[in-house]
């Protein structure tokens, strides 16, 4: 095994010819994996002809998304993954909430990265991209980057020094036959999913710092089940919180022989303005709109108060807004 650090990002590695995950860091041949994979279309009772928009604007298949994967990652690793995650959704919010969230920040993270590898052929396609990257910004090639070696602890030892990267919410549902659906913001790395009777919420790099800001409302719904508009508006205010994070974290990585060592540097740093930026709720609301659009909300009469906007919470305890 290879066991220096790969990047895909130094050399726009995205062209299958390579394994999405370990850049072939073992000599046995490559295979493509769905991105969304059987087990998981079939809890959902879904074909995988359904339809997803991707960045490009291109119209795919779910069963069409596919990354190419070494098959000794896969079969060693990926998919002894596949099957712990998958005997924690067959169980719902209780085998959900008994897993470890390195497994949870590994099994969504793959997910996302894989979007993202089929998001940046898609950008070179367009020649979005140049041949050097120099079109992408440099913040979010870096902090992807970092996401990717996080997710080698997949197949190798990453050992994260006193700290966690991600910002990791799972919660109960009333209705314990929630249909499946899933968002994902790839520029925040913020993602949620419902299903059966639990709902997740991750943000993957943000060293735990969006969960800190919301704790106020985690603390509130502990124990509690959730109705479906609740979710979503947790979800929402995440989502949007993860947009208001003005830090890029920063890392010291380190490979020692079989071994990735990572320690979150302060993100603090110089600066000395607040970690987000001002909170303001008729931007809320325009997210809250989308999230909430089963329930055909509108804007207005969701800030109808502009200082209380909407809430399905008897508490809403949102943040102070501008």
């Amino acid at each position: 095994m290879n066991t220096a650090l790969y990047n895909p990002f130094k050399n726009f590695d995205f062209k299958n010819d390579k394994c999405f995950l370990s850049g072939d860091s073992f000599s046995s041949p490559l295979a493509t994996i769905n991105v969304l994979p059987d087990w998981l279309l079939s809890m959902a009772n879904l074909t995988g002809d359904e339809k997803i928009q991707l960045l490009d604007e291109t119209i795919r298949t779910y069963k069409s998304l596919v990354v190419p994967c070494n098959t000794t990652v896969y079969d060693q690793f990926v998919s002894p993954l596949e099957d712990k995650i998958a005997l924690a959704f067959g169980k719902g919010y209780e085998g959900i909430s008994a897993l470890p969230e390195i497994a949870l920040f590994n099994w969504i993270g793959k997910l996302m990265y894989s979007f993202l590898y089929i998001e940046m052929q898609g950008a070179i396609r367009l020649q979005q991209l140049s041949g050097d990257g120099m079109n992408m910004s440099q913040g979010l090639m870096h902090k992807f980057g970092n996401l990717h070696t996080m997710l080698q602890s997949i197949y190798r030892e990453v050992v994260l020094e006193d700290f966690t990267p991600w910002s990791i919410a799972v919660v109960q549902l009333e209705n314990a036959d929630t249909a499946f659906s899933f968002r994902d913001e790839i520029n925040t790395l913020t993602f949620s999913l419902k299903f059966k009777d639990f709902g997740i919420i991750a943000c993957l790099q943000d060293n735990g710092t969006n969960k800190r800001y919301h704790q106020e409302i985690i603390d509130s719904i502990k124990d509690k089940k959730l109705s479906e508009q609740q979710f979503e508006e947790l979800a929402a205010r995440f989502f949007y919180s993860a947009y208001l994070f003005n830090r890029l974290p920063e890392y010291t990585i380190m490979p020692v022989e079989d071994v990735i060592y990572i320690d979150a540097m302060p993100l603090k740093g110089t600066q000395n303005k607040a970690l987000f930026d001002v909170w303001t709720n008729k931007t809320y609301g325009q997210v809250l709109e989308n999230f909430w659009k089963p329930w055909g909300h509108t804007l207005f009469e969701i800030i109808k108060d502009p200082t209380a906007p909407m809430s399905y919470f008897e508490q809403p305890f949102l943040p102070v807004s501008s």
